[in-house]
Formats: C-alpha cells, sequence, structure tokens
C-alpha cells in the first residue's frame, strides 16, 4: 500500500493493529475531530518496560513507513518510560504504566462517549 492514499481512520486502525501485535495494555482511542489541530485521533497505550515501550515505537514507526510510506515525529524512544509518535493524522502515546498514572493524560481529553477503550 506504500505510496497510496489512506485516510485517518485506515492509519488509526494499522496502528491500534501494531499496539495489539506487540501486546500493549491498556489501549484508549481519543477522538479528537472538532478538538484539535494536532490530529483526528490520539491512541494512548502501555508497555509493561522501558524496553517493550521503545521497542512497540519502534515496530509502530516502522510499519507505518512500510504500509503507508508516513514517516512519523519521534520523541523519547531513548529512555521508554514515554514515547510520542506524531503520524500527522494520529498522536501515539506510548507509556510504562506509572508515567502513565502520573501524567493521566486521558484526563485532559476525556469527553466521555468520544473515548473508547480498544
Amino acid at each position: 500500500m506504500t505510496g497510496a492514499t489512506y485516510n485517518a481512520d485506515q492509519l488509526l486502525d494499522a496502528i491500534l493493529t501494531s499496539l495489539d501485535d506487540d501486546k500493549a495494555e491498556e489501549v484508549v482511542k481519543i477522538n479528537l475531530r472538532g478538538k484539535s489541530e494536532m490530529g483526528d485521533w490520539m491512541v494512548i497505550a502501555n508497555g509493561r518496560s522501558t524496553r517493550q515501550v521503545s521497542a512497540m515505537a519502534e515496530k509502530l514507526v516502522a510499519r507505518m513507513k512500510e504500509k503507508f510510506g508516513v514517516l512519523s515525529k519521534v520523541e523519547g524512544k531513548d529512555v521508554g518510560d514515554w514515547v510520542l509518535i506524531d503520524t500527522g493524522d494520529v498522536i501515539v502515546h506510548i507509556f510504562r504504566p506509572e508515567v502513565r498514572e502520573f501524567y493521566q493524560l486521558e484526563k485532559m481529553w476525556m469527553p466521555g462517549a468520544d473515548t473508547a477503550a480498544v
């Protein structure tokens, strides 16, 4: 599918599949349409360790490049506590559980019914 056109929902589905394949935990998707200009979706997920968080991020970036030709911006992969992946249409946060609990990112974006655990 490289070079083909895609939409945000197709990208979201591929991201959720990638995270599922890599055993991400507590995955939540948040619809940002009409709420933010930064993207259409936000995905938040946990990894069990810094190694798993970094590996999930690395694989996700590679899969999005291979499948859609998307060059993602990545922050935090070297540390592995919290990795931010910006694909343009979907913003992905992968945390270690303790770091996710500390920042409580979902609470800033929880519009109620528009937030769905996957």
